[in-house]
């Protein structure tokens, strides 16, 4: 078995929790494309649903495989957000923001009645922050913002290098609100949540990756099969 296999392990079994005629918040990732590609077959055999896409990566896949799509504009209020992680714990705090799209995907997620992670056991970890985290920021000050993301992580027990993110050409990454990211290399996380308020303190910071009571269960792959998570927030979570 393979991470590749785990991966489509979980975005099959996320499927389980798709009912017909649902409106549904489509991630954006490697993993969260396993699950469009079976939803797709899944509309073409006949299923009702309608979804808001968390990219415009992942709409250009959607449309491509036929499935129906509509705007959070148009349908604000969703049923079911399926998405992927760059990084779980057992709490059902998340890393997101790996493919640049953190941003959509945390409004999509908590435009939901639910959030439902997908990934594989890789994904898992004690503590959050071996992943980098990614910031998003405005443009405008880019250098000043940087400095305030260094010195409040700082006042958070966060420290390490803060990088610019760029694209394959060499240029800044620009996501698709337009904006850049910084990927913080902070190593271990240890209250995500005094990150977390820290960074939102930050005029230039647009969003940070932390997902902190956002999801609802996570769906994990791995080489015993599959698990499941379920949030218990303030009680212990539980495996199903």
């Amino acid at each position: 078995m393979s991470v590749e296999s785990y991966k489509v392990a979980a975005a099959r079994h996320a499927l389980t929790f798709v009912e017909p005629r649902m409106r549904l918040g489509l991630g954006t990732g490697s993993t969260a494309s396993r699950f469009v590609e079976l939803l797709g077959a899944e509309v073409r055999a006949g299923l009702q649903v309608l979804c808001v896409p968390t990219s415009e990566e992942t709409r250009a896949l959607a449309a491509k495989l036929g499935i129906p799509l509509t705007t959070l504009d148009e349908t604000p209020l969703l049923d079911l957000t399926i998405d992927g992680a760059d990084e779980l714990d057992g709490e059902l705090r998340l890393i997101k923001g790996g493919g640049g799209a953190l941003l959509r995907e945390k409004i999509v997620a908590t435009a939901s009645d639910r959030m439902i992670v997908i990934a594989d056991v890789s994904k898992k970890v004690d503590k959050l922050g071996s992943f980098p985290l990614p910031v998003e920021v405005v443009r405008f000050g880019v250098t000043a913002t940087r400095n305030m993301i260094e010195m409040l992580a700082a006042d958070s027990g966060c420290n390490g290098e803060v990088t610019l993110r760029l694209g394959r050409d060499g240029n800044p990454f620009i996501t698709d609100g337009g904006n850049y990211i910084f990927d913080c290399a902070f190593g271990q996380i240890d209250d995500p949540e005094s990150l977390d308020e820290a960074l939102k303190f930050i005029p230039g910071v647009v969003e940070n990756g932390l997902f902190l009571g956002i999801a609802d269960a996570a769906v994990i792959g791995g080489p015993e099969g599959v698990s499941v998570i379920e949030a218990r927030y303030g009680e212990n979570q539980e495996a199903v």
